[in-house]
């Protein structure tokens, strides 16, 4: 059996740190073996560990609550031999990046696990989608990850004014976030995302057809990503990456590469919200109301920002779109919340009933 020392060497290009050996130190104590999970595959998984890759069966470790199940980036106890070969435990998550399912439900996916950096790839072959971006970086930051935008596809756009205004679009609706622009085709951009994800554990995130695998492929220095091309009327391409993969790359760092995502849905995102839209969250203090939706009540200091043209339009009712969508989703799992929404809805619908007839009234 391998030694602790020599464990701890194989497995640090892969995060490994004292943190996690002190997390595993009473699994150790059953023999049994660390490995981080690197593909996850129909209650199957791959889990690299200092004896190398093994293939293990998430059968002990797969509960009810889809946000327990074993995930891509989990370090996990794996048993040291036997045929199925099972994984027993994983270790507590220092981050994990969670969305909402399509189901009716309203359960959570998670997507990766003991994550650091969250790249969200944006296709500049395409006209900017700006609220999808912003909905991508509330999933981000509510994961605990710190997210950086990077523009493939920069070669697409040859005018330097141009591809300054976009930047400039992008970076107004991801405050304090990092916006790279990147063409992996000609590896512009390339060392300045290197730089930024040369430590720790990366997830790289996007619509299909963003460049995501080619991007993967720039950043690990091998065509280990199967890459085709968008189609030209939508920029769309065809899921090329279907399961999530953790690599080492050559510089440092692990790549976590996913599928490209149709449906990016808030799950309990409330404190993520509120990072994307912090101009507005601290523009809210000054409302008159410390409960303002920022619609029709007096002395609202948003409404007032958008009217001052300090503030876009565009950005408020992004904002107000995805605190409506994150309640929904918290209410369906939580009946108290839901019935104080209720509540609240009559409220706010009463005194816009009052303010329209308080209005004819004066107009009388």
């Amino acid at each position: 059996m391998t030694s602790t020392a020599a464990r701890s060497t194989a497995l640090t290009p892969y995060g490994w740190d004292d943190a996690w050996a002190d997390a595993f130190t009473p699994h150790a104590a059953e023999g049994l073996l660390p490995g981080r999970v690197v593909r996850v595959d129909r209650g199957q998984c791959d889990v690299v560990t200092a004896d190398g890759v093994v293939r293990a069966d998430t059968a002990f470790v797969t509960p009810h609550d889809p946000l327990r199940v074993v995930c891509t980036g989990d370090w996990v106890a794996v048993e040291p031999g036997g045929h199925p070969r099972y994984v027993r435990a994983y270790l507590p998550r220092r981050t994990a990046f969670v969305r909402s399912t399509s189901s009716k439900r309203s359960e959570g996916q998670i997507l990766a696990a003991n994550v650091d950096h969250a790249v969200i790839a944006v296709s500049l072959a395409v006209e900017l989608d700006l609220g999808r971006v912003e909905r991508f970086l509330a999933l981000a930051w509510e994961s605990g990850a710190q997210p950086v935008v990077v523009l493939t596809k920069a070669d697409l756009v040859p005018d330097p004014a141009t591809l300054a205004h976009l930047v400039q679009d992008v970076e107004t609706s991801a405050p304090g976030v990092p916006v790279l622009t990147v063409s992996a085709l000609y590896g512009d951009g390339l060392d300045i995302l290197v730089s930024l994800v040369g430590s720790g554990t990366t997830v790289l995130l996007g619509q299909s057809g963003a460049g995501k695998s080619t991007l993967a492929n720039a950043l690990v220095g091998d065509d280990v990503m199967d890459v085709r091309a968008a189609r030209d009327v939508d920029g769309k391409g065809r899921h090329t990456t279907t399961t999530r993969n953790l690599l080492a790359l050559p510089s440092g760092g692990v790549l976590i590469d996913t599928p490209g995502l149709r449906g990016v849905g808030l799950f309990d995102a409330e404190t993520g919200v509120g990072q994307v839209f912090a101009e507005i969250e601290e523009l809210a203090a000054d409302c008159r109301f410390h409960d303002c939706a920022h619609e029709t009540e007096p002395g609202c200091a948003v409404r007032s920002a958008v009217e001052n043209g300090a503030l876009p339009v565009r950005r408020l009712e992004s904002y107000r779109k995805l605190k409506r969508e994150n309640q929904w989703i918290v209410a369906k799992t939580d009946a108290r919340l839901r019935a104080e929404i209720k509540k609240d809805w009559k409220r706010r619908g009463a005194e816009g009933k009052a303010a329209m007839e308080a209005k004819r009234g004066r107009h009388a």
